[in-house]
């Protein structure tokens, strides 16, 4: 029986990785007809697809949505959906601030506080939900200090992000509730620009808000674009990544001991590659390329499938097991080449300290597996609730 592929599916929300693994044995370079779309799904193609920027190209978006995908797609998407040397002037205007090993490390202190902040009321009830109550609250926070967001606006932004990007199982496009909260999020993010300009302050906000490119100052539409990735990305990778590493951490109850044993890095890599928070990323072909015997055309969607490269036996023995003692380092969690995840180091600090204050405090932990809920996005898996019963130490 032939292989089918559609990120539409709504088993892949459940598991997906079944159906990856035949991709990569059976049909590595995918074609869905009714789509039009390619898909990759080994991680030798996957890892050069990501590192060629010139055939494969971002301009058109990393998205399939037909709201956010095309020629326009940089005005909304800034500059993810950018190629080389466009991207490369976008993107610095904000590099600096996540970049620098130095400056994510000294940022640590500060993230300990706002986790236990979120923590410690919550486990002081015994009951709660790991996701809205630390997994969403603590990348938020993080991310609004780093941006400026003003503490009164961070928890309708968090409502918004969620509206904006969630949506009914099926739905291929925007949802009018999606495109509603896309719009009041715009017009926070030129609210806090328009206080920065009369108010300058320490903060990315300060720094967009004077920024220019080649020499001109940023449009209102840039501004949107490039505050709307940061507040976005910065949110959900550290948000899914949390919840993820917390839940199959509570599936496999040997590897959970490890990871209680001091094995906390080890725990977030492991989760980084099992079950990857972007499934995959979209890009278009610049020309026509054979690959694997199959002709593919210039033009064509490419979905790049980071989730099942990360599942690909020929790099990761035995990869369908939970394991935090396998070599991670070919993981393709964060994607590769210009398009590299800028909030990686950050993501992975905050799940890092996230993880090692709440070990510190408990012995064990349960989720009401039940009453846990996915979130439905075509490219993000992750939850949108974990409610979790502990034991203290």
């Amino acid at each position: 029986m032939a292989v089918e592929y559609s990120p539409y599916d709504e088993q892949l929300n459940v598991d997906p990785y079944p159906l990856y693994a035949r991709l990569r044995e059976t049909s590595p370079v995918h074609h869905n007809e009714d789509l039009d779309i390619w898909a990759l799904s080994r991680h030798a193609d996957v890892d050069a697809a990501l590192r060629d920027a010139a055939g494969f190209s971002s301009a058109n978006g990393p998205l399939l949505d037909s709201a956010v995908w095309g020629p326009d797609a940089h005005k909304v998407m800034s500059f993810n959906a950018m190629d080389p040397p466009e991207h490369t002037r976008m993107r610095a205007l904000v590099s600096k601030v996540f970049t620098p090993a130095r400056r994510i490390s000294g940022l640590e202190p500060r993230i300990r506080e706002i986790v236990r902040g979120h923590l410690e009321p919550a486990l002081e009830r015994g009951s709660f939900d790991f996701i809205t109550d630390v997994a969403a609250a603590v990348p938020m926070d993080v991310i609004s200090e780093l941006i400026g967001v003003p503490d009164e606006d961070r928890a309708e932004a968090r409502r918004l992000i969620n509206l904006a990007f969630h949506r009914p199982p099926g739905a291929r496009d925007l949802t009018p509730e999606n495109a509603q909260a896309m719009g009041a999020l715009a017009e926070y993010y030129i609210r806090w620009v328009d206080e920065r300009r009369r108010t300058p302050a320490a903060d990315l906000l300060t720094t967009v808000a004077h920024a220019s490119v080649d020499g001109a100052p940023l449009t209102e539409q840039q501004i949107v674009a490039l505050l709307g990735l940061l507040v976005t990305a910065g949110y959900e990778t550290g948000l899914r990544l949390l919840g993820n590493a917390w839940y199959w951490a509570w599936r496999h109850p040997q590897q959970r001991a490890r990871a209680f044993d001091g094995q906390i890095t080890e725990w977030v890599e492991e989760t980084l590659r099992y079950d990857t928070p972007v499934q995959y990323l979209v890009r278009t072909l610049t020309e026509d390329r054979t690959l694997h015997g199959v002709r593919v055309p210039r033009g064509a969607r490419v979905l790049l499938l980071i989730a099942a490269a990360n599942h690909d036996e020929e790099v990761f023995a035995d990869a369908e097991r939970f394991d935090l003692g396998r070599d991670t380092h070919r993981a393709i969690s964060f994607g590769g080449g210009p398009h590299f995840c800028l909030g990686a180091p950050l993501a992975r600090l905050e799940s890092r300290i996230v993880l090692e204050e709440v070990v510190a405090r408990i012995s064990d932990y349960e989720i009401d597996a039940d009453q846990a809920v996915r979130v439905y996005t075509t490219n993000i898996r992750g939850f949108a609730s974990l409610p979790t019963t502990i034991k203290p130490r």
